[in-house]
């Protein structure tokens, strides 16, 4: 059933209960006239007056109670910034918060009843160094519970429209994550995919879903893509098949961690951490905070050994090399070490640290990366899908300007703290300045902040704007792609990008990781593209040279040698070449 407008308050309620006493108002109104009922009636009366003094006269005690929140935040004052409607299918309770009432089976590991509290952010935390008098920003958040919250924000958000027929995107929301996490040992495929598959027979039921087939419908997941692409053959770890179904292939799906092979229609979006801020005050004094923090050690490692080879191997490293210099701090995660679990301690590593070093969890990605930007820590990645591949709607499009990357086959791998040693200190300030400048839209604000009040984008808000465009980019004609780009550049023309996707998130093992090395790009929605001669007459001789000089150096790799050509002749690393050495890293990666 499609949500068209608001549940109905209490008042209504008692209006009902008015009706449905009249209809019988005749023997209602004889029952009334017996002495017996006047007297329990006053007695009742007495009794109702002494509990309401209970309750408002002394009000109850602070509690960290462990239930759910089912109630909808109340609606922000904002105003919705940039071209965005979005509707909210008000599903089946057995999709969302149907299975909050048996919280305490969400998982086999934990007892997930503390961390779906307070629309998901979990208990409040009253040890970290930023309060305030209006509200406590800081949760006990679960790494794996970016569903509820980014429901609770889509809720209360300006841009939320209760009308089908004015809105361009249509959340679709499934607590998908908490639904896989509690089912994953069992050993019936059939029962492990059915929620699954009912929600798709509920959503091409729906009128609004047949007028796009789907493709203006989103999901938003807690959990990785892995655990909802569980292959016909293969091993089984435990995952369903949501996002093999033809249907959910239609739709856009927001998700922890992508398949940056598989993945085209999943979009990265960021872990949660443990900072949810109502207003930009809030913000800003922990931006201010941490650009002041005091950072003794050069870097820090949080975590554990991993058993085996690949991601294993290199975390052992990391926890070798760290434990063997006097410059970095590591907190060890073995043996169930209490600290690991602490928020406190876990931001206080990396706000005393320059560098974060963010090895491969049991997949790509981590939330340490996010608890590290929060603390202000620049993260050092060692695989390009920890964070490059996976959210690009997020993070700068020039990585060097946030993060450090040391493959983790290479030789920089090897000798850590050199390799930062060398990094200038007045680049180290400006990376860490880049970093703290990207914690507002990393972060989930509190979902009962108003959104006047709050005075930045957070995680949310630039998700529903990169959807509503990668939607409108989905819209039918042409293919994103041109053969007329690699002609321009055998013709030493600078390309002029109106789409992302007609070469930046196409061509990656080929093209300059800097795309403002060599092209232009103007969102087909922007202004400049208004006035495209203006813009180019801008760009001063200088820069076009530059551009142009480096479009000619690419060449070579865009070309196709001829078939015939001798390598040693050759002396330059054609298409194929390129292809191969990236193959041959993707599959290292995949290991």
């Amino acid at each position: 059933m499609l949500l068209s407008k608001k549940q109905p308050t209490a008042a209504a309620t008692q209006w009902i209960e008015k009706v449905k006493y009249h209809k019988n108002r005749d023997s209602y109104f004889k029952f009334l006239g017996n002495p017996h009922f006047r007297y329990t009636a006053f007695l009742l009366v007495f009794l109702s007056l002494w509990f309401l003094l209970q309750v408002f006269w002394f009000p109850p005690t602070k509690s960290t109670q462990t239930k759910f929140s089912t109630t909808t935040p109340k609606p922000s004052a904002g105003k919705c910034n940039g071209d965005v409607a979005v509707y909210v299918y008000n599903l089946p309770a057995e999709f969302n918060l149907g299975l909050l009432d048996d919280c305490s089976h969400l998982n086999v590991y934990t007892n997930m009843c503390p961390h779906v509290a307070n629309h998901g952010l979990g208990q409040p935390l009253d040890n970290m160094d930023l309060q305030s008098s209006d509200s406590n920003p800081w949760f006990a958040t679960h790494q794996f519970i970016a569903e509820m919250i980014f429901h609770a924000r889509v809720e209360n958000h300006p841009c939320r429209t209760w009308d089908p027929s004015k809105a361009n995107l249509f959340y679709v929301p499934f607590y998908g994550g908490l639904h896989v996490s509690s089912n994953f040992r069992e050993p019936n495929h059939a029962i492990r995919d059915a929620l699954a598959v009912r929600l798709v027979d509920f959503l091409q039921a729906q009128p609004t879903w047949r007028k796009k087939n789907g493709k203006d419908h989103f999901l938003a997941l807690g959990r990785t893509s892995w655990d909802f692409m569980r292959a016909n053959s293969g091993p089984d770890f435990g995952a369903n098949c949501l996002l093999n179904l033809p249907c959910v292939k239609n739709m856009s799906v927001l998700t922890v961690e992508r398949n940056p092979w598989k993945g085209s229609n999943q979009h990265g979006i960021p872990y949660p951490s443990y900072f949810h801020p109502s207003t930009s005050d809030q913000m800003m004094t922990w931006q201010n905070m941490m650009q002041q923090s005091n950072r003794p050690y050069l870097f820090s490692f949080i975590g554990a050994p991993r058993k085996g080879v690949g991601k294993a191997a290199i975390r052992d490293e990391m926890i070798k090399q760290c434990m063997e210099s006097t410059q970095c701090k590591i907190l060890k995660c073995d043996h169930g070490n209490p600290k690991c679990y602490n928020p406190s301690e876990i931001l206080k590593v990396m706000r005393e640290s320059r560098f974060c070093l963010q090895a491969p969890g049991d997949s790509f990605t981590r939330r340490s990366t996010f608890d590290a930007i929060l603390s202000g820590c620049i993260p050092v990645f060692f695989s390009r899908h920890t964070a490059y591949t996976q959210y690009s709607w997020f993070l700068p499009e020039e990585a060097s300007k946030y993060s450090v990357y040391m493959d983790e086959q290479s030789e920089e791998s090897k000798r850590i703290e050199e390799v930062l040693m060398k990094i200038p200190k007045e680049e180290v300030d400006t990376m860490r300045a880049t970093v703290i400048d990207m914690i507002p839209r990393l972060t989930y604000a509190h979902p009962n902040a108003s959104h006047s009040d709050l005075g930045f984008e957070d995680a949310v808000d630039v998700a529903l704007q990169a959807l509503a465009q990668h939607v409108r980019d989905k819209a039918p004609g042409d293919s994103f792609t041109r053969r007329s780009t690699f002609d321009a550049i055998l013709s030493g023309c600078i390309p002029v990008f109106f789409s992302r996707h007609t070469a930046y998130t196409q061509y990656s093992w080929f093209l300059p990781e800097e795309a403002s090395k060599y092209s232009v790009y103007m969102d087909e929605q922007s202004e400049e593209s208004k006035r495209i001669e203006e813009v180019l007459m801008k760009i001063p001789k200088e820069e076009v040279d530059t551009m142009r000089a480096t479009v000619i150096d690419m060449i070579p790799r865009l070309t196709y040698a001829h078939p015939n050509a001798s390598h040693s002749d050759l002396g330059f690393e054609d298409a194929v070449d390129v292809a191969l050495q990236a193959l041959a890293q993707h599959v290292r990666d995949k290991v």
